[in-house]
């Protein structure tokens, strides 16, 4: 079941799933942008969004994380499916797989984040689509990867 949240919204995952939840996928999926070129033809513009998980201890400490330059968390729970640097193709074009069954009971808080690399900000991409099944913040911030993020990730924690 896909849920789409709004920016601020909350879902509970124990209720949707009836306490037996053991797998959330999320899911980037956007369009290159196309722009009229030099003689009146329509060029395609790449745009590079990544998604990224970031696991955290009571404390609010980052003790691993998922990413393009890591695709799988040490504890092997979290997995992304690998860098799209042009939204070609259809359905997601990045996914991170969270085997929540496996997360470590030392991580108390699970973060994903999307990011545009090429630094867009998500008004200049076509058909964005990210379904997430958790508290979707929806904060707008400059940042190439998840550590330019950081500052506004943690008040949220």
């Amino acid at each position: 079941m896909a849920i789409n949240l709004q920016k601020g919204q909350r879902i509970s995952l124990e209720k949707e799933a009836g306490g037996s939840l053991s797998k959330v996928v999320m899911g980037l999926g956007w369009d290159a942008v196309k722009k009229k070129g030099f003689f009146g033809g329509l060029k395609q513009q790449n745009i590079d969004l990544d998604a990224s998980a970031l696991l955290f201890d009571a404390n609010k400490n980052l003790v691993d994380q998922v990413w393009f330059r890591q695709l799988k968390s040490k504890c092997g729970s979290l997995v992304h499916t690998g860098d799209n640097r042009t939204g070609e193709g259809e359905g997601d074009d990045e996914q991170i797989i969270c085997h929540l069954d496996k997360v470590p009971s030392s991580v108390s808080m699970l973060v994903f984040v999307v990011n545009s690399f090429t630094g867009e900000n998500f008004s200049q991409i076509e058909n964005a689509c990210a379904e997430w099944k958790m508290h979707a913040i929806g904060e707008n911030c400059s940042g190439r990867t998840f550590h330019d993020l950081l500052p506004a990730i943690t008040p949220h924690l």
